[in-house]
């Protein structure tokens, strides 16, 4: 076993031979994420860098086969202070391009990130990562990259099935990588109607097939299916696909081939001679023919007594499933009598949570799924226009971070929707409760607020339309058993065509505190009204303060003002919660405070869009311009958090003055 100096004379040695070659090649760098996950002492950190740089001399030194196989892990130094620290390269190049890229990422880390104590690079032809903490055979779903290209025309889309096209390859890859020894499939899939979709989905070695398959699933759910090309990268896994060959097909065993979407003849084959292991063409039809018509016969026999059974035992709970693809009113429709008895009658001991709109109770369905109720008031203002325009709009979106739509139903003048069940409630309950504050750490809120972006980045700009939701708040946030933000209440949502950015309205919906100036006080609003709304939520979520609860603090009159207060005398973590302020990475909520008032800038214009923001948040490399003031108004304090709505032409919702 080598010593230390002998090991950093080696990777010295080998990355001065290695590098020419690195720079020589073209390695492109996607993206790289450092952050320090602690404060520590001076001597601590230099025995942290001190193992750094011998991690990087075992990795960069490892011999030809762990660079044949594209991935290796190492350890260096001992307790307390180990660093750990892997490699990955794409499972098509050569052992000569993985030890050059990985000889590069090396270099690169060492420049971009100097000092921190975590770390991950991305590259189109490797992976490096290293950490203080212990991060082998350990799925990571932090630091995520992602990439696109321009859309598929919509006329493609429906014509050629394209989006389904994308799904089922992407889906058949992720299965093919985890259930193979390299955690590695590329493959393409052929369509009659459309050109040629290559694929390509792989895994660290290190995680178990089921860690896989899950870390893969959620990569592809978090791409757009639609366009013509995308990747998605975590720490532990990749997907991407493309409308070109971009791996290195020669180097990569075929999995078994891809059948197309669309139902397409196979090519007819001569019939084999008889003779040898041959058989007649009589005994192939006396076979074939006979069996085709009795499976007919069968199906025939089956659909007809299912239509019968249906009909005289009337409607049954659905058996759903997260894969169920939901598109229309008929496959959402839902009796009356079966959300009745799932949630007792509407019994106040299944009653969960109260809404602008409504009632929500919790439900059981005779198949065991447990369901939210949500059971809008004959007098909340929603109307039918609004209702359908929630379920339709729900069912046809599929992100990790908005809640599920189950179904809906319409009779004796009721209108409930019924939608995945969620634990823990809405951030609201756990943010603003003194005795429950302390369950959200920093890591959860930071987590958090990433998923509210990565929600809003959906509806803004990678599902079929531009959605703009008009009420995110701390109440609209639910929670799953994880903790995992999902964005909910799509009621008051408004869905923009392909050329419209800005749209104005006369009756004003939203809740105060959470509106943008310009959608409060003139009905104009965009996805900057979004963007406003989740600064506010940014902010609310750093303090663990409603956005009303500054009223008359330090003459500030409400969340954004204060906070813009703190940030112009530069005491910006005065802002922080209490509970959080002694265990968080300083600078990473200081970071997150600038992204929070860049959002909720008074000129619109200089707010960044929801892409920006994600990389802002996902990235220290991306230098931040300095906030302008923000766009706060007086107001009278609101009674309650409730939904409001009022026509500007007619009386104000409430006294807005701007400032």
């Amino acid at each position: 076993m080598l010593s230390r100096d002998s090991s950093l004379l080696l990777f010295l040695f080998s990355f001065l031979i290695t590098s020419f070659g690195a720079s020589a090649q073209n390695f492109s760098l996607i993206q790289s994420h450092c952050r320090n996950l602690s404060t520590t002492n001076i001597s601590r950190n230099i025995t942290f860098l001190t193992n750094r740089r011998t991690l990087f001399a075992s990795l960069s030194s490892s011999d030809a086969s762990s660079y044949s196989t594209g991935f290796q892990n190492a350890t260096a130094g001992e307790a307390p202070d180990i660093t750990t620290g892997l490699f990955l390269c794409r499972g098509d190049v050569t052992t000569e391009v993985c030890r050059n890229c990985v000889a590069l990422a090396v270099n690169d880390t060492l420049r971009l990130c100097p000092n921190e104590r975590e770390a991950v690079i991305y590259y189109d032809d490797c992976m490096l990562r290293y950490s203080e903490r212990n991060i082998l055979s350990t799925l990571s779903y932090n630091a995520p990259s992602t990439m696109w290209n321009g859309n598929i025309s919509s006329n493609q889309n429906q014509i050629y099935g394209y989006e389904d096209l994308v799904s089922s390859a992407m889906n058949k890859a992720a299965v093919e990588a985890a259930n193979s020894s390299r955690k590695f499939c590329a493959m393409k899939a052929d369509s009659t109607a459309l050109q040629t979709l290559y694929v390509l989905t792989q895994c660290t070695p290190d995680l178990t097939r089921v860690e896989c398959l899950s870390c893969l699933q959620n990569s592809i759910n978090e791409m757009p299916l639609y366009r013509t090309g995308a990747r998605f990268l975590y720490p532990s896994c990749n997907s991407r696909y493309e409308l070109y060959v971009f791996y290195n097909e020669t180097a990569i065993t075929k999995p078994p081939p891809l059948l197309p979407p669309v139902s397409t003849p196979p090519p007819v084959s001569s019939p084999p001679r008889p003779g040898k292991g041959g058989i007649s063409n009589v005994l192939v039809v006396a076979i074939v023919v006979p069996i085709t018509v009795t499976v007919v016969l069968f199906i025939a026999g089956y659909c007809f007594l299912a239509k019968r059974a249906k009909k005289t035992s009337g409607p049954a709970a659905p058996a759903f499933d997260a894969g169920d693809d939901i598109t229309t009113i008929e496959s959402l429709q839902l009796g009356y009598k079966i959300i009745q008895a799932a949630t007792n009658n509407f019994s106040e001991n299944n009653k969960i949570g109260q809404g602008g709109f409504g009632e929500v109770f919790k439900g059981t369905l005779s198949n065991g799924t447990d369901v939210a109720v949500k059971r809008l008031s004959k007098s909340s203002g929603q109307g039918d226009t609004e209702f359908k325009n929630e379920v339709v709009l729900v069912a046809k979106l599929q992100h990790r971070n908005l809640v599920k739509i189950f179904g809906f139903s319409i009779e004796r003048e009721e209108r409930i929707l019924v939608y995945e069940y969620v634990p823990n409630k809405s951030l609201d309950y756990f943010l603003f409760d003194p005795e429950k504050q302390g369950e959200l750490d920093w890591t959860r809120r930071y987590m958090i607020i990433g998923g509210i972006a990565r929600g809003i980045l959906y509806l803004h700009q990678d599902s079929r339309l531009t959605i703009i939701h008009r009420d995110l708040k701390a109440g609209n946030i639910l929670l799953d058993e994880d903790m995992n933000p999902k964005i909910a209440d799509f009621g008051m949502a408004r869905i923009f065509g392909m050329d419209e950015t800005q749209a104005s309205t006369s009756v004003i919906v939203g809740t105060f505190g959470y509106m943008s100036p310009e959608y409060a006080i003139h009905g104009q609003f965009s996805v900057k009204s979004d963007v406003y709304s989740f600064g506010v939520l940014v902010l609310e979520i750093i303090s663990g303060k409603k956005n009303d609860s500054f009223y008359d603090t330090d003459g500030a009159h409400d969340l954004v003002t204060y906070a813009w207060k703190l940030w112009s005398k530069g005491t910006p973590l005065d802002l922080v919660d209490p509970i959080v302020i002694d265990n968080c990475q300083k600078s990473e909520v200081v970071r997150c405070i600038h992204i929070g008032l860049l959002c909720v800038q008074e000129d619109l214009v200089e707010r960044p869009i929801m892409s920006t923001i994600f990389v802002m948040l996902t990235s220290n490399t991306v230098t931040l311009p300095m906030p302008q003031q923000p766009g706060f108004f007086v107001q009278k304090r609101p009674e309650s958090d409730q939904c409001v709505s009022g026509s500007v032409d007619d009386a104000p919702i409430t006294d807005l003055y701007p400032r």
